[in-house]
């Protein structure tokens, strides 16, 4: 991140949701209470499947790293959110801080969505190919595709944060948002960027498109099987294991793609920020609770562990 932007002294600041304190306070609460609550869930499955060595398999390894993934996801945003929230908008960030959150922010969310398309290959081939399963998936395959989601996150996040943060900013430097987005962070450059604007987009639309498309595919396989089966509970439970992983895909694809691969000119920094609430706050939040009330493993470990909790 050499190539930042660090000739000016200016400093960013993030536009409060409200020149009311009150309103600012209770956007604070909620916001803190969706961050520990995000924290605490993912935790619990991280550690319930650590723990548990029924559990120990490709789904639910991937599952966990999900978790671990979401935790520092919304660890990136969160903390200077509130600092924020609480300063009425008073807490400066300089553009090295800016940048720093915007790498871990992209880094992260695009670890996040190739990650899925891994989740959405695995439940492909347990469920099309389920005797030659364990060969397929075998554990040096699962860490090499999990590796391999970390770097062309890394590889999608340095280029295109030093590529903004070459953009000159002069005075105006209130961020009309609560982290440092690419879009609302060009918003404020004082040069044409028109070029950073479709470069971001082309990217986003591959980074999207292609990890959707592979989704899309495999659950194309993974349905005409599920009709195949023949035992009801056979098909209850291949559903019951892939309905968690499409909502979880469609709330982090579908939000994520309206803010990235809507046209420029019809951006709106309110929107913006309240689309953006979902996939920092919400969707982490309802990750690990979407999982563990669908999935029965999950929650019979879930309930052994709570039972030793209580006995110990």
């Amino acid at each position: 991140m050499g190539g930042i932007n660090t000739t000016t002294k200016i400093q960013f600041f993030f536009r409060p949701f409200s020149l009311d304190p009150e309103v600012q306070m209770i956007i604070f609460v909620a916001f803190l209470v969706m961050y520990l609550t995000s924290l605490s869930g993912n935790a619990i499955i991280a550690v319930i499947v650590q723990i548990n060595h029924s559990l120990h398999t490709p789904m639910y390894f991937f599952l966990a790293n999900l978790a671990v993934l979401e935790i520092f996801y919304t660890s990136s945003i969160a903390p200077l959110a509130l600092a924020n929230l609480l300063s009425m908008g008073q807490t400066p960030v300089s553009i090295i801080g800016c940048g720093t959150q915007m790498f871990f922010f992209v880094f992260l969310g695009g670890a996040d969505c190739v990650l899925l398309a891994i989740m959405a290959y695995d439940r492909f081939i347990a469920i099309c190919y389920p005797l030659r399963y364990t060969l397929i998936m075998s554990w040096s395959l699962c860490v090499e595709l999990m590796l391999g989601s970390l770097v062309l996150g890394f590889l999608l996040s340095l280029p295109l944060t030093v590529l903004i943060f070459h953009l000159p900013f002069c005075h105006h430097n209130e961020i009309y948002h609560f982290y440092c987005d690419m879009p609302a962070v060009m918003h404020l450059a004082c040069a044409d960027t028109h070029v950073h604007r479709t470069t971001l987009y082309i990217i986003s639309f591959v980074v999207l498109s292609i990890p959707l498309s592979l989704i899309s595919i495999s659950y194309v396989f993974i349905v005409v099987a599920i009709f195949r089966i023949k035992s009801a509970e056979g098909r209850h439970r291949a559903l019951s294991t892939c309905s968690s992983h499409i909502i979880v895909v469609l709330l982090q694809y579908g939000c994520t793609s309206f803010i990235y691969l809507s046209p420029s000119s019809s951006y709106s920094p309110e929107m913006g920020q309240g689309v953006s609430v979902v996939y920092t706050f919400i969707t982490p939040i309802l990750n690990p609770l979407i999982y563990s009330l669908r999935n029965k493993d999950l929650k019979d470990a879930l309930r052994k562990a709570l039972r030793m909790f209580q006995i110990g």
